[in-house]
């Protein structure tokens, strides 16, 4: 397969695409490698790939490749980093929740606790790609607005879902290279799950530097930040 981007955030999405996405050129797939030895660092290697995700679609949205995106570190940890304060925050009230149902044992809360972390990663993906668009915090801290998008999805967003849920299943495959598989498999299965919302969400709310002729695309090698 050769080196340069052919399925990008304008290719129709559909599960071989997006399974395709993160293994389609030697450099994509030396990325996914450069993630997997970043799990071994406990949680900064997390963020990083956080932070990774971030900037490819970052640049995908402004017309670039995807890749190179492990270049700026200082960048990659800053956007993991607020990316995932946002999730704490949306998932903060099911954790609430739980610590109460636990205190007063009590089924009921336990139940509304599961309803609310289910809302808050169904909400998730509302923020994730203007984030990576605007880099601007102020799209990542609004659960609201992230909801509303989320609805206005309709039937894409929930299939980008039925991919992501499918690489889910196929990442733990890599638990049969006694467990060390599962650093590229989990690395993978994130950017699937990542390129399918980012191209619903980019599609529906026209967040490409197709649609947004105004926005120079960043040189190659500028640093991803706001």
């Amino acid at each position: 397969m050769p080196d340069h981007q052919t399925i990008s955030l304008s290719s129709p999405l559909s599960l071989v695409t997006a399974f395709r996405f993160p293994l389609q050129s030697a450099v994509a797939r030396r990325e996914v490698a450069i993630g997997a030895l970043w799990l071994l660092v406990p949680f900064v290697g997390w963020i990083l790939n956080m932070g990774h995700r971030i900037a490819m679609t970052h640049r995908m949205q402004h017309g670039l490749p995807a890749w190179p995106a492990w270049t700026d570190y200082r960048s990659l940890l800053k956007h993991g980093i607020i990316t995932f304060l946002g999730m704490v925050e949306y998932h903060l009230p099911s954790l609430i929740c739980e610590m109460a149902a636990l205190h007063f044992q009590s089924t009921s809360l336990h139940a509304l606790a599961a309803v609310l972390w289910i809302a808050a990663t169904l909400a998730v993906p509302g923020y994730m790609s203007h984030y990576c668009f605007t880099l601007d915090p102020r799209e990542v801290f609004n659960p609201l607005r992230a909801m509303r998008r989320v609805a206005e999805g309709g039937t894409a967003y929930w299939h980008a879902w039925s991919i992501a849920i499918a690489a889910l299943l196929c990442s733990f495959l890599g638990l049969l290279a006694f467990g060390v598989g599962f650093l590229l498999t989990s690395v993978w299965f994130w950017q699937v799950a990542g390129f399918a919302f980012a191209t619903v969400f980019t599609e529906t709310f026209r967040l490409g530097a197709a649609q947004h002729p105004q926005c120079d695309p960043p040189a190659p090698d500028t640093p991803i930040t706001p």
